[in-house]
């Protein structure tokens, strides 16, 4: 007698995953392209450089409000199959053709223009990030989940790894080419969202035929303790990330005397996140996404004080690739704890307040420049700040773990 057949694996078909990282990837070099030509294209219409991290600021702050407005609408959206991503590829649209006007409208010197242009990219673009972490959430089975959350984290890690390459590449080129190659690749590659979302749907599908999917969940009211304090653990933790890679690596390498170098040693950071985020996903998956993103807090912390005390150059490389390699298990840990939590039917508000913590320890950054205006002397005695809120996030984790009720399982 023949044997049954297996049921369908939960697995995700891998055009998918390589997709989602496609888009996380030009969403990412779009905006990289945008801080490059910023200060140029402001100038252009009159605005002052010094206004230039207000304007950032101003568009983290958008991000923070519009990524958990969009998370929460997308949980009601995913009950019909397509809808997400027909508004998502309609968005796009719009965020494409408003990225393409802004280096046009910036030589006509009009300011208001300008920055109506750019309010509305931003809003726009900031629509893009939370709905493909809800369809992870909403059709991909658990096991699955880690390797696609390090498919759309490579996305980010690649783009932010060649960030200083770029600007080096694109000084002196005229902004408009830039802008043109980055609105037309983002928004040719999100028409397939639509096909990304049914072959997501119909694999889900195969899986309820045969048994092995998950009961729909009935969304829970509230926020729970745990939910709660992972988030907060959550907020710590990218802070800590901002401060340590944005602000003081730089001052770190000049002190350590790799000035003249600095743009081939400041992707150091993200050749170490790079290089771990597969082995990462699948540890957060083995220990679950608390004590994960606990464990990785604990090593960044001890890698970050490596790098304040790190004597000369070298050692003060391989602090920074053991940084990359503990951010990319802390940021696996959050988008994977983001999902776990979610399977209560709210898969978009947990992906939507996780990508407004990211852009709030943005905007905390962008604020500490434009309101306390460090010196690079300053920032090389801050470099040993981070070590104590990502152990102080580890902290929050380790007795979250042991006292609250209501953690998702691995």
């Amino acid at each position: 007698m023949a044997e049954p057949a297996p049921p369908p694996a939960a697995t995700v078909p891998a055009g998918v995953g390589l997709y989602m990282a496609a888009v996380q990837l030009l969403f990412a070099l779009g905006w990289i392209t945008y801080a490059i030509y910023l200060p140029e294209l402001a100038q252009q219409v009159g605005i002052d450089r010094r206004w230039v991290p207000w304007i950032l600021a101003l568009d983290q702050l958008i991000f923070l409000v519009v990524d958990l407005v969009v998370g929460v609408w997308s949980d009601k959206a995913a009950a019909v199959q397509g809808r997400i991503a027909r508004v998502v590829l309609a968005v796009t649209m719009v965020s494409s053709l408003a990225f393409l006007a802004l280096p046009w409208v910036a030589p006509q010197g009009s300011a208001a223009l300008f920055l109506a242009v750019t309010l509305l990219w931003a809003v726009t673009s900031s629509m893009l990030r939370a709905p493909p972490l809800t369809l992870l959430g909403r059709y991909v089975a658990k096991p699955a989940q880690p390797a696609m959350v390090a498919l759309l984290a490579l996305g980010l890690g690649l783009a932010n790894a060649a960030a200083p390459y770029l600007g080096l590449w694109l000084k002196g080129f005229d902004p408009r080419w830039p802008f043109l190659l980055s609105a037309v690749s983002l928004a040719a590659v999100t028409i397939g969202m639509v096909a990304a979302e049914r072959a997501l749907a119909r694999q889900r599908e195969g899986l309820a035929a045969a048994g092995t999917a998950a009961p729909a969940a009935t969304p829970e009211p509230g926020l729970p303790p745990a939910g709660a304090l992972f988030l907060g653990a959550v907020l710590l933790a990218a802070a800590s990330f901002q401060v340590h890679v944005f602000l003081a690596s730089g001052p770190l390498y000049r002190a350590a005397g790799g000035g003249e170098m600095l743009a081939h040693l400041m992707p150091v950071f993200w050749v170490g996140f790079n290089l771990a985020l597969w082995p990462a996903a699948r540890w957060v998956k083995r220990v679950g996404a608390p004590l994960g993103l606990a464990q990785g807090a604990v090593a960044g912390a001890l890698a970050v004080a490596a790098a304040r005390m790190a004597p000369s150059l070298v050692p003060l490389v391989v602090a920074q690739l053991v940084a990359g390699a503990a951010w990319a298990v802390m940021l696996c840990g959050g988008f994977i704890g983001a999902l776990r939590f979610g399977t209560t039917g709210r898969e978009g508000f947990y992906n939507g307040s996780l990508q407004s913590l990211l852009a709030a320890a943005a905007l905390s950054r962008l604020m500490v420049v434009v309101l306390v205006a460090p010196t690079p002397a300053q920032l090389v005695s801050w470099a040993g700040l981070p070590a104590l809120t990502f152990a102080l996030a580890a902290l929050l984790l380790v007795a979250g773990l042991a006292r609250v009720r209501g953690w998702p399982a691995a």
